[in-house]
């Protein structure tokens, strides 16, 4: 398991690294970024959905995978408007 997060880290860690360089070489010097934002919103919605899935809808078990509080998921789910029961 150790390797795949490792794997997974390294993936994440390169494209991270592209999509920042290009995201701040396209920036006007005086405009406000929301590159925080764009990645995390772009990541975290899908991330919950693909997670719900793999459990087949299992809140607990989705949680517990995510490492964040049952009540966070509930409201992650509510945020991004991920439709499942």
């Amino acid at each position: 398991m150790q390797n795949v997060d490792r794997k997974a880290r390294s993936f994440l860690e390169k494209w991270l690294h592209k999509t920042v360089k290009e995201y701040v070489a396209h920036m006007d010097g005086g405009q406000n970024g929301h590159l925080h934002d764009t990645i995390v919103g772009g990541i975290e919605k899908p991330l919950v959905e693909i997670v719900l899935k793999e459990v087949k809808g299992n809140k607990t078990q989705a949680a517990n995978i995510l490492g964040i509080n049952r009540n966070t998921l509930r409201k992650k789910i509510q945020d991004h408007n991920i439709q499942w029961d």
